[in-house]
């Protein structure tokens, strides 16, 4: 999979006819919504390089008990394997935030057939890896191994899903352990922004949670609210098994269907029964003694979900106000292209930022976008303003040559990261819960360059000038304007 993902690579760098070429009418519609799997009939050959048309395929199969199984080939002797859930923060109660989190750690203590110990002498016998992560909105667990050992790994993750023993003992240890995980979490600022920003914005609904739960509640999570969890979020229609290597699909499916048939189909849908979020602007700062005289800060509009019309143009944003990094991104007293770089690396105050990037994260009703940054106290409020005007002036002046380079950066970003079995099988995992599908690279190139100079104004206009955003300061933020003052300057007209 290496190969085939540096192949595409290159062929991009070495063709800009992908994003001059006229999109078909159907694609370049605002309203043609990425669930759709009538996009595959509007794809054509033109101006797309062969390597992505040789990008592997994709097969799905759903099980009786409505899991889903996708595979996709690859000639790697290694491959990943991994469940996909369709749950996390976001489906707690306010008194159970933490526990999805909880459960991601005690799935690995040990099981009604398997030790803890036995668990682990199994795994490293193979050459295997297991990991988890629980986010906002997904949990998953997956496995790096052997292709020979495909099999085994199915059948460890299918009875740590199903059949985990869920010790007291082995939760008290485990509380431990997230509490130890939460310090390192707080003595980031950067998470701590961000956490800040989800509880300031989504504050009316759990997408503002935080993934490990207060301090009160990973204290107070115990083994009846963790099988609640689990009975309620972790059903069929939920699931997804993605496995991604020298794999054959039939034998995928009928591991999947011997190890995970105990998992039982849910009643309804209950994904589409959670509360949507509703964004609301704010703004929330605190001190700092451990920042010194950095503020560490960050601004954020309400983005759009995953299937929104509009993700791709929020993807393009990001990218064409990218990243910087003082010393790193530009030579000194040189131009950069990006206006938002430029800015920062010329600060008239002579200090600025010390490192801003942007970001754009969507979920399955809304999503977050915009920017944070470090930067010297002195600098705060220039800082803030030069960033939240390159963000809106793309309502006004963003221009062609901006597009294009955003197009290249994103291109390069987007196909770099399906460098593996694992994050392929990242990628087909996350797709198949938020679209329900595969999208192909052609499709998303073909969505990509659809959008030109005045589609970005469009979408600009409509979701970042003058817009409510929330606002987050931590450490020296004495220079940060007051939530009103910031508020007007997300409005080019306004002083």
């Amino acid at each position: 999979m290496r190969s085939s993902a540096s192949k595409i690579q290159r062929a991009l760098a070495g063709s800009s006819r992908c994003l001059t070429s006229r999109p078909p009418p159907s694609l370049a519609s605002p309203n043609y919504r990425l669930l759709s799997v009538g996009a595959q009939r509007c794809l054509s050959t033109e101006g797309i390089p062969k390597e992505l048309w040789s990008f592997p395929s994709t097969e799905v199969t759903t099980l009786s008990n409505g899991i889903r199984v996708a595979t996709s080939r690859t000639p790697d002797e290694t491959a990943t394997v991994g469940l996909w859930v369709d749950s996390g923060s976001r489906n707690e109660t306010w008194e159970a935030n933490g526990t999805a989190h909880f459960l991601e750690h005690m799935v690995f203590k040990g099981t009604a057939g398997r030790s803890r110990l036995q668990l682990e002498q199994e795994i490293e016998n193979i050459g295997a890896h297991l990991n988890a992560y629980t986010s906002r909105e997904h949990t998953v667990y997956y496995g790096k191994v052997f292709k020979d050992d495909l099999g085994q790994m199915m059948g460890i993750l299918g009875d740590i899903i199903q059949h985990s023993k869920l010790d007291t003992w082995a939760m008290e240890e485990e509380r431990h352990t997230i509490l130890r995980e939460m310090k390192e979490v707080e003595s980031s600022h950067e998470e701590v922004v961000f956490d800040r920003l989800h509880q300031t914005v989504f504050r009316e609904s759990s997408l503002g949670f935080t993934i490990l739960g207060p301090e009160k509640n990973i204290r107070s999570i115990n083994q009846p609210m963790v099988k609640d969890y689990i009975s309620r979020h972790y059903t069929g229609e939920r699931m997804v098994v993605v496995a991604v290597g020298n794999v054959d699909h039939k034998k995928v499916v009928e591991f999947a269907e011997e190890n995970f048939k105990a998992i039982k189909r849910g009643s309804g849908n209950p994904v589409a029964a959670e509360s949507r979020a509703k964004f609301v602007g704010g703004m929330a700062v605190e001190g700092s003694e451990e920042a010194g005289q950095m503020a560490h800060l960050a601004v954020g509009w309400e983005g759009v979900p995953w299937t929104s019309p509009d993700s791709v143009a929020f993807m393009l944003f990001q990218s064409i106000i990218g990243q910087y990094r003082r010393g790193e991104s530009v030579i000194p007293d040189k131009f950069s292209g990006n206006r938002a770089v430029h800015a920062l690396a010329h600060n008239k105050g002579g200090g600025g930022a010390e490192h801003f990037t942007a970001f754009n994260t969507c979920y399955r009703d809304t999503g977050l976008y915009g920017f944070y940054v470090q930067a010297e106290e002195s600098a705060v409020e220039e800082v803030v303003s030069d960033l939240i005007a390159a963000n809106v002036s793309c309502a006004y002046s963003v221009t062609e040559e901006d597009v294009f380079r955003g197009k290249l950066g994103l291109q390069m970003q987007v196909f770099g990261a399906l460098d593996g079995t694992t994050a392929l099988a990242e990628d087909i995992g996350r797709q198949l819960l938020v679209y329900g599908r595969r999208m192909h690279p052609v499709e998303f190139l073909r969505r990509l360059e659809a959008i030109d100079a005045d589609e970005v104004k469009r979408v600009a206009w409509k979701c970042l000038h003058d817009r409510d955003v929330g606002v987050i300061g931590i450490g020296a933020v004495s220079q940060l304007p007051e939530y009103e003052k910031i508020r007007r300057k997300t409005c080019w007209m306004r002083e």
